[in-house]
């Protein structure tokens, strides 16, 4: 099974999302991305909020500065990307990014941000 990186900057990187989502704690690297800001969003979904235990979650839109945003990579297979699919509510969409390090991640972002980069519909990846 291949493998890809999961670049988050937001509740993914909570150990008890991470046992919810993916039924174990993942290890990661700290890496920025640039070229977004963070903003907020407001999630309704009763299970997103149980296992990340808020309802107002960080999301990234597309910005026109290169001030870098931490997060963590995380190494992933085909099965965690399809259980971060189903945690990401439909606020956002995947997409794949560059990364400070030079790496290549998928990245969560606002759903309808004009990104520049093709994105993946979380249902189709």
């Amino acid at each position: 099974m291949s493998t890809h990186l999961l670049f988050s900057y937001g509740t993914l990187r909570q150990p008890e999302v991470q046992r919810s989502v993916f039924g174990r704690e993942l290890d990661g690297r700290e890496d920025q991305i640039t070229g977004y800001e963070l903003g907020e969003i407001t999630i309704t979904d009763p299970a997103v909020i149980a296992a990340s235990g808020s309802a107002v979650h960080p999301v990234l839109r597309p910005a026109g500065h290169e001030t870098g945003i931490p997060g963590t990579v995380f190494t992933v297979d085909e099965n965690d990307l399809e259980a971060a699919d189903e945690y990401e509510v439909a606020d956002y969409t995947r997409i794949l990014v560059p990364l400070r390090s030079g790496a290549q991640a998928w990245v969560y972002v606002l759903a309808g941000s004009d990104t520049g980069i093709a994105a993946a519909e979380a249902s189709n990846t």
